[in-house]
């Protein structure tokens, strides 16, 4: 059976069980399902291969001990086991020896999951699918972590679970501008369920990737955060299918609570690739972590300041923005001045308001910048929607072949021969502080719709007003006389 076919299966079992509801739970169920399974066979390898390795996981609590046996436990003798042995033991797991990041990589993915089937008899069903899939096979895995990003992309319609996911035509972009390399340290501060990860690893496995000691390099300079605990456990399981060995790297935590001073030398990045939260409130405290005259609630401004904070000199960023980030004051125009004075923002790529379609309506923006050197200009490239499409949607979203105009136009690695087109303009910092780091720049090359003459509108509009009130006494005549009568 092909990969697709069962988890296609497995998807159809889901769906007869009272207890789950809705894409996002359906995911969340496959997912802690999938990663004990992955787990469990890499624990195997790793058995075989290293002498005296031992699972963290405790050996009644082991995939092969409970599940692997197709005639095992099963209806609610199999639900009991899951419920009351399975999810309090591994939320409890101990943290020592070792394999202490593999522990803590194991309790954090548990520590908020749910088991949302009712049935032990389906539950039996799906596990026996999961088991004709054998996640040390390099052919099986990467089948597999090509359905689970199509799985990821399904959660653009899930509700709010939709905001945990950035379209892979933008992230594909992001990175093969970024450009990273093995070795560089990368981070992402919000990484949802992995995106900016999965597409860098890619690139690098694709052009740079040569060795094995170029693949250990890779792993060990990621770096990842995720505050919410179903795309922490989303991308941690994603991380296990595209080959990492350990993903203890993403952590179950909120970048925003550790103190902004806190953040020395020893913690700055080469890389930034991220689509921070944006559009909501951190809660109570978060701000005072912050220096004074950057303190507020508003997510994605904290995530810029210490964006800047973060980056090494000479190291580049690629982020996700909304309008309001260009063009707000107050705090935000602070952010702006330190960022154009510490960093060149050499580029912004605005995207129409549908590219986040159906969870965000907003116009949003790619920035792209390198600590070091103060900005001197901005270059703006305004991405429309292919000819012949009104907007981006789910059935026809963003791809990354969409961005090769940009591409064609970039100017290279070094950004070289840039020229002003129908779509690409330059801004000079005089003129950026000439509106108080208003970067809400607008298209010099299009055209305002042409709405008319001032007065004859005006015309139009009275003489309109005029024939409603004149109808409007016509019709009080009637109702008056049709009262007499």
């Amino acid at each position: 059976m092909s990969a697709r076919t069962t988890v296609k299966s497995i998807q159809d079992i889901m769906r007869k069980d009272a207890g789950v509801d809705g894409d996002a739970q359906r995911l969340s169920q496959l997912c802690w399902m999938f990663f004990l399974k992955i787990i469990d066979d890499q624990d195997q390898e790793l058995e075989a291969m290293q002498e005296g390795y031992r699972s963290p996981i405790p050996d009644y609590l082991q995939w092969r001990t409970w599940a692997a046996d197709p005639e095992g436990i099963t209806g609610e003798e199999l639900l009991e086991f899951i419920n009351n042995e399975l999810f309090p033991d591994l939320k409890e797991l101990p943290i020592k020896g070792k394999n202490a990041n593999r522990c803590r990589m194991v309790r954090s993915v548990f520590e908020d999951a749910y088991n949302y089937m009712k049935s032990g008899q389906l539950m039996r069903q799906v596990v026996n699918k999961i088991n004709s899939v054998d996640f040390n096979d390099l052919s099986d895995r990467k089948h597999f972590g090509d359905i689970y990003e199509q799985l990821l992309n399904d959660l653009q319609s899930a509700g709010n679970a939709g905001e945990y996911y950035t379209p892979r035509g933008v992230t594909a972009f992001m990175v093969d501008r970024i450009d990273p390399k093995p070795g560089e340290i990368l981070m992402d501060t919000s990484c949802g369920t992995g995106g900016f990860l999965t597409c860098s690893m890619r690139h690098m496995r694709t052009h740079y990737v040569k060795t094995v000691e170029d693949e250990q390099a890779m792993q060990a300079s990621l770096r990842a955060v995720e505050k919410k605990p179903l795309p922490h456990m989303l991308c941690v399981t994603n991380m296990l299918l595209h080959g990492i060995e350990d993903p203890s790297f993403v952590l179950h935590d909120n970048t925003l609570a550790r103190p902004y001073i806190s953040w020395g030398q020893s913690d700055r990045v080469d890389i930034i690739l991220t689509n921070p939260p944006f559009g909501g409130n951190e809660e109570d405290g978060i701000e005072s972590n912050f220096p004074a005259h950057f303190r507020t609630k508003e997510t994605a401004d904290l995530f810029l300041a210490l964006f800047i904070r973060l980056l090494k000199s000479g190291g580049r960023a690629g982020i996700v923005l909304p309008d309001g980030s260009l063009f707000g004051e107050g705090v935000k125009t602070r952010l702006k001045e330190q960022l154009l004075e510490e960093c060149n923002l050499h580029t912004i790529v605005r995207l129409p308001n549908s590219v986040f379609k159906p969870y965000a309506n907003v116009g949003t923006n790619l920035l792209f910048f390198e600590k070091g050197e103060p900005t001197r200009d901005i270059w703006f490239y305004e991405h429309r929607v292919p000819p012949g499409q009104k907007a981006y949607s789910m059935t026809k979203p963003i791809r990354v072949e969409h961005f090769q105009d940009c591409v064609d136009w970039w100017g290279g690695a070094e950004r070289l021969n840039r020229q002003e087109t129908e779509q690409a303009w330059n801004v000079t910092i005089e003129a950026i502080k000439g509106r108080n780091y208003n970067l809400d720049f607008k298209n010099p090359q299009t055209v305002a719709d042409d709405h008319g003459d001032p007065a004859e509108l005006l015309a139009k509009l009275e003489e309109g007003e005029q024939k409603a009130a004149g109808l409007r006494d016509q019709l009080k005549a009637i109702l008056a006389e049709a009262l007499l009568r």
